[in-house]
């Protein structure tokens, strides 16, 4: 067992060996010609896991959620094997003990040891995620030239945490109505996302909503001083990385929502009722990862809570954005009720239809955890950052 001869490695140490054995995160079909004999030995995986997060010397220190996951084996999702053995999940949990083998007990057979360390990695990291309006001209500006400012309209910061596991929120109730496995998906929720971001409401053609997440501390992070000598560049005393950024503009808000039931682009319809309830959803760039979105219009009479609803998700391509710090909810509900006062007298330049306020409220993010924990692992550069 790794650690048998002595202290037990630190995390720092331990994150170390699982960056030197991790040439086959995004692969499907594991082949041996692509790995090392260690990365294919389920017990190293256990014995990592169990000294990262149980018996190591760094594990009690740590305070981190006492939930561990563990996932099933592919070998046996779908062939009744493990009917009698943790349900029908790719997962199963367990609340922490002392003892690993203990804790997991007959099911052990079943366990995937490898994908469970990484899910834990993920699980038991910190995150934030920042929703803000930005100016497309500044949007623009500032992938032409990273070192350009990017200064948000109004931007909202709020603590989310990774799970297997997604909620399917009921839109107009804002109650959750059922949760399910998500995984090999990672679903980041936003449980009260209504009263959080009341105030992002884009009011102008030239805004643009933008949604960013970072991994900002905890298991994948270990706290260990290295000597300088060892550090890798760009790899180590990380704080801070960027896991998804995206944008959509106005325009392409207002379409989906004129849309409707019709869909719009890669528009993903789901449900409908005589509240016009339909979802779709903002992709990442390059398709990576899945962004859900509630969209009502702000009428100058649906300002309070009382108001009509239309929710939509939203499709689209992104941009990296920064960091945000919160402001109050009621200066940009006056601005969006001034700005519906503006707009209701006037038309575009071609005659179109009057501009609308459009409330957007980020829901969930999901990416799948072989991208997180990739760049949890390896990822260079700094985060983005204003």
């Amino acid at each position: 067992m790794i650690g048998d001869k002595g202290d037990s490695p630190s995390r720092y140490e331990l994150l170390s060996m699982v960056k030197k054995h991790s040439n086959l995160i995004g692969k499907t079909v594991l082949d041996e010609q692509d790995a090392s004999d260690v990365e294919l030995d389920q017990k190293f995986w256990h014995d990592i896991l169990d000294l990262y997060f149980i018996g190591g010397r760094d594990a009690k220190a740590q305070q981190d959620d006492d939930l561990l996951f563990f996932v099933k084996k592919m070998s046996l999702h779908g062939y009744g094997f493990n009917d009698n053995l943790e349900g029908d999940s790719p997962y199963f949990v367990r609340r922490w003990a002392t003892k690993l083998d203990e804790l997991v007990g007959e099911s052990s057979v079943i366990v995937d040891w490898r994908r469970s360390l990484y899910l834990n990695l993920i699980a038991h990291t910190s995150y934030s995620v920042t929703v803000a309006i930005c100016s497309y001209r500044s949007l623009q500006n500032h992938q032409n030239n990273q070192g350009t400012p990017l200064s948000p309209v109004y931007k909202v910061v709020k603590t989310v945490y990774a799970s297997p596991t997604r909620v399917n929120f009921h839109v107009d109730s804002r109650k959750e109505v059922e949760t399910k496995p998500a995984y090999p998906d990672i679903c980041f929720a936003v449980d009260d996302f209504d009263s959080t971001f009341d105030a992002v409401v884009l009011t102008d053609t030239d805004h643009c909503f933008c949604v960013l997440l970072n991994a900002v501390g905890g298991a994948a992070f270990p706290s260990e001083n290295q000597p300088q000598d060892n550090v890798d560049a760009g790899q180590t005393n990380k704080t801070k990385l960027t896991l998804f950024s995206g944008f959509v503009s106005y325009q392409m808000v207002r379409d989906a929502y004129d849309a409707g039931k019709s869909g719009f682009g890669s528009l993903l319809p789901f449900g409908h009722s005589s509240r016009k309830t339909d979802r779709i959803y903002m992709k990442g760039p390059g398709g990576r990862g899945e962004v859900e979105v509630a969209v009502s219009g702000v009428a100058d009479q649906s300002l309070d809570e009382s108001g009509p609803h239309s929710p939509l998700h939203i499709s689209q391509g992104g941009l990296k954005i920064g960091a945000m710090v919160r402001k109050a909810a009621s200066v940009a509900q006056v601005a969006a009720k001034n700005a519906y006062a503006a707009a209701s007298s006037t038309r575009n330049s071609d005659g179109g239809m009057v501009m609308v306020p459009l409330k957007c409220c980020l829901m969930s993010i999901s990416l799948p955890w072989e991208h997180i924990a990739y760049d949890l692992l390896f990822k260079g550069g700094s985060p983005v950052n204003l």
